[in-house]
């Protein structure tokens, strides 16, 4: 136990007999035996640290790591260039040690990170005012739900679409199920990949809160936007829009332009590695209607008795710590190390290098999506446009084509599969700016000399 545990015997003694017990064991009586482990755990013998660093990495070098494979792999996780200012920044020990900022005099830098980061968001999805950020997209999506059907709505159905990301639509669900409220969910245009525009209008109704839909959509296709508002104000319910890929809104209109009342979404993608998935950074947008109705936390930026600029916390009268019984939303914390490192990102790219990240993203996603398309067997699955992810149906089961890829250098795409049954043997690939011509050519060729292998075989 000396091994794990930074004390000596002694000192376990000393502690022991403060709470009057004679051992661990007398620790452990309220826990029920049948809930107890009744064998030795079987841990290795203890290792110096330079055995220990040598056994850990041959393990690390098991995995697939990015600076060793193409990667081809989106699905809301998305790999983009981090400049060498952004970890630069973001490690400095001040921001990396940083607590939530409840004292503004000690917590002047903090705060400006927050507001800035904030600042940023409403510049991106165009919209009146934005909160210091939520734990990932997929509660974001659901604490806009919560809004919708709030105590003063009176209705109690969100309504959302296939389309959407299923991790998204999952923990909706769960909020749904613990706080009373009903998801309803368009049916999916199996054509363009899209939300199916008669589907929805059919769900729509006054008990109608909101709806919510991807934009891009999960299979990376382009939603008619525009069409679907005019569906949802027409019932006077809210529009949200999800934003799993924030490259997207360097090219595309952002969704305050066609007239969306919250934008939400995952902002890991700006200047945050992949890093196994996480951890994220949710972003919550709205019109300024809705300011005292948002989750977590408003930094704002005001003067002081000298004429001073300073920042503090504005509003965070939504937390359980504040309103207590009375709150609307648990979420009492924000991402504040990766909302820094999307703010450092942003600032140093600035507005052209953003769009210029982005306009790569679509372009070379265009250029591989048509290449791969010419090779027998593979054909596009969706004939609606898209950003930087496509749809590809494939010649072959997914997990044999991304094991078969894996052995040649290369990660594979998202097997649609596992979360559209209908799917069988789709795959859905993504391109960003960090793919170069080269790259793309080689995974088209292994791509080519998968599909002769098959057809060799069949």
């Amino acid at each position: 136990m000396n091994t794990y545990v930074p004390s000596t015997a002694a000192e376990q003694q000393e502690m022991l007999r403060s709470l009057g017990a004679e051992s661990i064991e007398d620790l452990l009586q309220s826990v029920p035996k049948h809930l107890r482990l009744n064998r030795a755990l079987n841990l290795p013998p203890g290792a110096s640290e330079v055995e220990l660093r040598r056994a850990l990495g041959k393990m690390a070098a098991k995995n697939a790591n990015l600076d060793e494979h193409l990667c081809f792999l989106g699905a809301g996780v998305y790999e983009h260039y981090i400049p060498a200012v952004v970890p630069h920044l973001v490690k400095r020990s001040e921001f990396y040690t940083a607590y939530t900022p409840y004292q503004p005099e000690m917590s002047q830098g903090m705060l400006q990170a927050i507001y800035e980061f904030q600042t940023l968001m409403c510049q991106l999805t165009g919209l009146d005012i934005a909160n210091a950020s939520l734990y990932d997209g997929s509660t974001a999506v659901a604490e806009a739900a919560l809004l919708a059907v709030g105590p003063t709505n009176g209705r109690g159905t969100i309504v959302t679409t296939r389309a959407m990301d299923p991790q998204y639509r999952q923990v909706l669900h769960t909020y749904a199920h613990a706080r009373g409220f009903d998801v309803q969910e368009a049916a999916l245009d199996v054509r363009t990949g899209t939300t199916d525009l008669e589907s929805l209008n059919s769900l729509m109704d006054d008990d109608t809160a909101a709806v919510i839909i991807q934009q891009p959509n999960f299979f990376g296709a382009l939603e008619d936007v525009h069409t679907i508002e005019k569906i949802v104000h027409r019932e006077d319910a809210l529009y949200v829009v999800a934003i799993s890929e924030p490259f997207s809104l360097g090219v595309l209109e952002p969704p305050g332009a066609y007239g969306a009342d919250l934008a939400v979404g995952e902002g890991m993608a700006l200047g945050n590695p992949v890093s196994y998935g996480g951890p994220g950074v949710g972003f919550f947008a709205a019109k300024k209607d809705y300011i005292r109705r948002m989750p977590g936390r408003l930094a704002g930026k005001t003067v002081d008795n000298r004429g001073q600029t300073g920042y503090v916390l504005t509003l965070q009268t939504r937390e359980q710590h504040i309103r207590r019984e009375r709150a609307t939303s648990n979420i009492c914390t924000n991402q504040a190390l990766v909302a820094l490192a999307a703010t450092v990102y942003l600032a140093s790219v600035g507005k052209e290098g953003f769009r210029d990240a982005s306009a790569q993203s679509l372009q070379k996603a265009h250029y591989a999506q048509q290449h791969i398309s010419r090779i027998p067997g593979f054909h596009t699955a969706f004939s609606g446009h898209f950003f930087n992810e496509f749809a590809i149906t494939c010649p072959m089961p997914i997990y044999d084509l991304n094991l078969w890829l894996a052995e040649h250098g290369f990660i594979g795409g998202y097997d649609l599969a596992r979360s559209y049954p209908e799917l069988e043997n789709t795959v859905l690939f993504c391109v960003t700016e960090t793919r170069s011509k080269d790259e793309i050519d080689a995974f088209v060729s292994a791509l080519a000399d998968i599909s002769q292998t098959v057809g060799a075989h069949s």
